[in-house]
């Protein structure tokens, strides 16, 4: 078995884990799940990509800060979530200029050149984030319970496993919703609007 398909094995019983501990078919009213007491991450930082500073994982007040953990050469989780993330928001209308998109690169030796062009292909405003010192970037992950493996490949390359959920942080720094990868984009959209109206699960 090559590295990267045991990683995708790794990740596959850790996402089953988290999904079978939370619940995993949504909170009454969300598509989404939530845990149980919410994870608080408003103290975690990370710098951003160009090294402009650094950025926490709060949103602005009475909004949202919507948290992918990827990375750029993804071929189908990445740009999936992230072009129907665009859609969802796009189908709010004017209530998406309370929701901030950060994404954090889980593969920073290649990413943190080019993730400010990559988010902002997708979100004008998009934020880019990440770090190449791990134990900065572990720091960061473990309150998600984000996994993630980088190995080497065999012909040379690189091999990268990672968490496909999306994460909702509040105000108060609180990670009220998750969602996990393929969920339908106007779900997507009605529980983005929910909690901008002050619901939670």
């Amino acid at each position: 078995m090559s590295g990267a398909r045991r990683a995708m094995v790794v990740l596959s019983v850790v996402a089953a884990t988290v999904l079978s501990a939370c619940g995993g078919d949504g909170d009454a009213g969300f598509a989404g799940y939530s845990r149980s007491p919410a994870p608080q991450v408003g103290d975690v930082t990370l710098p951003r990509a160009d090294g402009s500073g650094e950025v926490a994982f709060r949103a602005p007040d009475g909004g949202l800060l919507l948290v992918y953990f990827g990375y750029t050469n993804c071929p189908d989780f990445c740009p999936t979530t992230l072009a129907d993330l665009k859609v969802a928001l796009n189908r709010l209308g004017d209530a998406a200029a309370d929701v901030d998109v950060a994404m954090v690169t889980v593969d920073p030796d290649r990413d943190l050149p080019i993730l400010d062009d990559y988010i902002q292909s997708f979100f004008a405003d998009g934020i880019a984030l990440g770090s190449a010192d791990p134990t900065v970037l572990t720091a960061a992950t473990e309150p998600f319970g984000v996994s993630y493996l980088v190995t080497d490949n065999d012909a040379g390359g690189t091999d990268v496993a990672h968490s496909t959920q999306l994460y909702a942080v509040d105000d108060t720094g609180a990670l009220v919703l998750t969602w996990p990868f393929g969920i339908e984009t106007q779900e997507l959209t009605d529980d983005i609007g929910d909690l901008l109206a002050g619901l939670r699960p």
